[in-house]
């Protein structure tokens, strides 16, 4: 057992504020996850509690602090992952933790209408950005909350306004889930733009709905149906396929056909959440056997570790990662004792 010891800090009052958080909540978090008491005392602050979790709650201070010097507010997220990364400590690269929240606060992609920064916020999401920089086509994966969609369209709007690309396009297949399309009130653009919502939610909010539609009208971003690629030559585009689990294996090679020069293209897809027939093959489970190891694709496959939504989203989508690895172990075995017992009947019947 860990000798109670006590370790004395001290910072700015305003950055103190901005790590305690309101009410307390962000210290009492640490103090929960930690088992260590946090006291203010006239802005000192004395952390108690075993030796090694004092070190690990004061590095995780530490660096909340440096994140408020610079400028941006902590948020609750920002905590939960520094007490994560510290737990996580021994299998990363030592000390490395100490500066990964700023590191990756550095790195602003773009401001939204309302002027809050666009940034990465997990190592998961910052390795998913630079691979969009750093390859003419990037597949991101991973469950919902990860920003795979969001920070795409962070990036495709960057590289837009800074006339890196001529427009941007971006495409979902209209996959029904539940109710037909047919069935569905309103012309073809009512029929499909509750499967583009997502992308148009993006926009408005980073480009604002005047710019957007603006835009749109001009023929500079396009929304459309997966169907509507077919046949064209995409150049000088950011393109983005969303929920890309949901193509056929035609289909995601018709759309990674289409690509020209000067294009960027990112693909989003969650394999958990396919709408697809449950005998039909993912486009996306292919392309990642086929494509991976070709130069200038990158594969980026994000967890529930960088969920960056409410922490309860977090929880679910660990809690359905356990049950899917438990389920597909249990499958394995059962699959295992099946083969044996037949090697056995048919060395009996032999016999």
């Amino acid at each position: 057992m860990n000798d109670v010891t006590e370790l004395k800090l001290t910072m700015p009052l305003q950055d103190l504020q901005n790590v305690f958080g309101g009410n307390d909540n962000y210290v009492r978090k640490i103090e929960e996850n930690l088992h260590v008491e946090i006291i203010d005392r006239n802005g000192e602050l004395h952390i108690i509690g075993g030796r090694e979790e004092v070190t690990k709650a004061s590095g995780i201070i530490h660096q909340l602090s440096k994140l408020s010097g610079s400028g941006s507010v902590i948020e609750e997220q920002s905590v939960d992952y520094a007490i994560s990364l510290k737990k996580e400590e021994p299998h990363m690269q030592e000390g490395r933790s100490d500066s990964v929240l700023l590191d990756i606060d550095k790195d602003c992609i773009c401001h939204t209408i309302n002027g809050k920064p666009v940034k990465p916020k997990t190592l998961g999401q910052k390795k998913y950005v630079d691979d969009i920089r750093n390859h003419m086509i990037t597949f991101g994966l991973g469950p919902a909350g990860t920003g795979k969609t969001y920070l795409g369209m962070a990036m495709a709007i960057t590289a837009f306004q800074r006339e890196e690309v001529g427009r941007i396009i971006l495409t979902r297949p209209a996959i029904e889930a539940g109710e037909k399309l047919g069935f569905l009130p309103g012309d073809l653009q009512s029929k499909v733009d509750p499967y583009l919502r997502p992308l148009y939610d993006a926009l408005y909010q980073i480009m604002g709905t005047e710019n957007f539609l603006k835009n749109m009208e001009k023929g500079l971003i396009e929304v459309a149906p997966l169907a509507y690629m077919r046949g064209r030559t995409l150049d000088n585009a950011f393109i983005i396929l969303d929920e890309a689990q949901n193509t056929t294996p035609a289909q995601m090679k018709m759309f990674l056909t289409r690509i020209g020069f000067g294009s960027k293209v990112i693909v989003t897809g969650d394999a958990t959440q396919k709408d697809l027939a449950p005998d039909a093959r993912s486009g996306l489970d292919v392309a990642q056997s086929v494509l991976h190891g070709i130069d200038d694709i990158a594969f980026c496959t994000l967890t529930s570790k960088d969920v960056v939504r409410h922490p309860l989203v977090q929880k679910i989508v660990k809690a359905y990662e356990d049950y899917e690895t438990t389920a597909a172990n249990r499958k394995k075995r059962s699959t295992s004792k099946n083969s044996v017992k037949n090697t056995e009947r048919r060395t009996r019947h032999g016999n």
